[in-house]
């Protein structure tokens, strides 16, 4: 068992982790994180604040908002957590699950704030506009998901843990997949995700092919700390025609986000801080739970390696962590107790 302080890592996680009132309190306590989502209105042209914070048309949902406004809360926790800790804590590895791996890019310098907004923005526009099919969460090994997906014309969309894959296909292939699994995997479950396609399946290619455009006219430079690809589970290249090349990629192809963090534990991460985004059915920000949290420590548990793991997602965790993330940082450093 890993026990000895290792390199930090910041995570950011995916679609899915929205909700109607997200950055209302950082904003309300923070003028940093206002500044923020002022520039993100500025930039997308639509006031990130009334979307993110009372969301009245019901569209923070939408693939072509959910994503800008994740990445915009996810900057604005960061930024304050940065703030709050005088830049003391420097992550040495960043990653983020698909949407996510943009801000990673942008918290590691790669991608500027406004440039990650304007090809997040392209981005959610054509995977909803091209989407078709739902998803499927499955309680499977991803070899054994693959096999029963490909009988059905489905695809594995993301792979989050050994025994927990996700595959997307046309409703009715979906349909025909969960009765296999009911059928001949009993003790197995396939539960359907709110998304509006297929995503990260051949079913985004036409996505793909049109994004690329907007890649390939986007400036990146060599990221300052290593940036795991969903599409390898690798390090990104420092190349910025490589970089586009591994986003291209992975707008079609599964996220790899078990292997991402295998990598992680191959690297002896010692700290994972989480930013942005939050689950659950409560109304208020404060009463959110992370979004990575469970797939982290799993894949901790199950590697038997140890590491801190902390969440910036709201005004009361980022206050919280942020005072903690100091004393970790010194016992990193070898300054304070084990």
């Amino acid at each position: 068992m890993s026990t000895k302080p290792g390199p930090v890592m910041f995570v950011f996680p995916g679609q899915g982790s929205q909700y109607r009132g997200m950055g209302s309190d950082i904003c309300a306590e923070y003028p940093l994180a206002a500044q923020i989502y002022d520039q993100a209105s500025d930039v997308l042209g639509y006031d990130m604040r009334v979307l993110s914070f009372d969301d009245p048309n019901d569209e923070i949902g939408l693939t072509r908002f959910t994503q800008p406004a994740l990445m915009t809360h996810q900057v604005a926790c960061l930024r304050v957590f940065e703030e709050l800790t005088g830049d003391a804590i420097k992550p040495d590895l960043a990653a983020g699950h698909s949407l996510g791996e943009y801000t990673a890019l942008v918290a590691a310098g790669s991608l500027k704030f406004e440039d990650g907004l304007r090809l997040v923005k392209k981005r959610g526009e054509l995977m909803g506009e091209y989407g078709e099919g739902g998803m499927l969460a499955l309680t499977l090994d991803v070899e054994t998901a693959r096999k029963v997906a490909d009988n059905h014309y489905c695809q594995v969309a993301s792979c989050n843990l050994p025994e927990q894959t996700v595959v997307g296909g046309r409703e009715s292939d979906l349909e025909a997949l969960a009765a296999d699994i009911s059928a001949n995997y009993p003790r197995k479950r396939a539960i359907p995700l709110a998304t509006e396609g297929a995503f990260h399946t051949y079913f985004m290619v036409t996505a793909a092919q049109l994004f690329r455009e907007v890649l390939d006219a986007t400036p990146f430079t060599p990221p300052s700390i290593d940036v795991l690809s969903n599409y390898t589970a690798r390090v990104h290249e420092p190349d910025a025609e490589a970089i586009r090349t591994r986003l291209f990629f992975q707008l079609f192809n599964p996220v790899n986000w078990a292997g991402c963090l295998q990598t992680a534990v191959d690297m002896n991460v010692g700290s994972f801080f989480e930013f942005g985004g939050g689950l659950g059915k409560a109304d208020t920000p404060d009463s959110k739970r992370p979004n990575l949290e469970s797939i982290i420590k799993k894949t901790l548990k199950t590697s038997n390696h140890q590491a801190h793991y902390s969440a910036a997602i709201n005004a009361v965790s980022i206050n919280a962590v942020s005072i903690n993330a100091v004393s970790i940082n010194k016992i990193v450093d070898g300054v304070g107790p084990r």
